[in-house]
């Protein structure tokens, strides 16, 4: 099997496309939380203080999901398991441990997680859109053959073994990479739309049902899959994901949100303002 594409070296490092397209990603999201915290009034240097530590377990969360899904393999090579340059980090995990390093950060900033759990999922689904572009540098997460006319071309060095006979398959990665896109917008529309309705932390479980749902649909086109039974291991993952969400949804909004409370400054204010308002600005 070939290996990543390289971007340039400096020196004895090799620098891999893939690498570098995550890193934007990363940076992407970290922006686009940075206008949602501003557009909530929160103060964005959070934003930029928590970057780092999610991203750190972020990638120790992806690697560890990677080996766990091709252990026989570890458990033979172990060396190779700090090798990340030559591939293997999983999504799932990534989310995970950068949930993680959210959660660490905002409990010693004494910050409610699930309020800036919420401001970073937008960014969430347009990193993972811009990041599986680097599946397709490094001609990976592709599906089975087909003739469409959308299916991509795979090199001979790329090509999983028993479909070395054939030249096109489906672009895996693009259909995720869209169904991500495709909720990234649907976030930013749904914290705006329904603001005043929305608990925190409910973009966050939100996320949980969409992505789950895209993903167990998408997986049926991984010839590659970690399985476990007749179903993928991220299948599994989301069916129990998308369901656990879901029913958190349904629970935390059995009851209406609270009305807010009328303090005596604020009844004065009403009161007064009553008070000035005349006959023609009842009409």
């Amino acid at each position: 099997m070939g290996g990543p594409k390289i971007a340039f070296r400096i020196g004895p490092l090799a620098i891999a496309w893939y690498g570098i397209i995550l890193v934007f990603a990363a940076i992407v999201a970290a922006y686009v939380a940075e206008r949602e915290a501003k557009r909530r009034g929160d103060d964005p240097e959070h934003v930029w203080n928590a970057f780092l530590l999610c991203l750190l377990f972020g990638v120790i969360g992806a690697r560890l999901y990677h080996v766990i899904s091709s252990l026989d393999y570890y458990i033979q090579h172990p060396m190779q398991i700090l090798n990340t340059r030559a591939g293997g980090l999983g999504i799932i995990g990534a989310v995970i441990g950068g949930a993680i390093g959210l959660w660490i950060y905002t409990k010693r900033a004494k910050l409610n997680f699930w309020h800036w759990a919420d401001i970073a999922v937008p960014g969430l689904l347009l990193a993972q859109a811009i990041g599986r572009w680097g599946n397709y540098v490094n001609h990976e997460l592709y599906g089975y053959p087909t003739t469409l006319p959308w299916g991509i071309y795979i090199p001979p060095a790329y090509r999983l073994p028993g479909f070395e006979n054939y030249e096109r398959f489906h672009p895996t990665f693009l259909y995720e990479s869209l169904w991500n896109l495709a909720g990234f917008l649907l976030a930013l529309y749904i914290a705006r739309r329904f603001a005043r309705w929305l608990r925190d932390g409910d973009l966050f479980f939100f996320y949980g049902v969409y992505y789950s749902i895209g993903r167990f649909i998408i997986e049926f086109q991984r010839p590659d899959a970690w399985t476990i039974g007749p179903l993928a291991t991220a299948q599994w993952i989301s069916i129990v994901t998308a369901v656990a969400c879901a029913v958190i949804l349904y629970l935390r909004h059995r009851q209406p949100l609270p009305a807010p409370a009328i303090t005596e400054t604020s009844a004065q204010e009403t009161a007064g303002s009553e008070s000035r308002t005349t006959p023609q600005d009842q009409l």
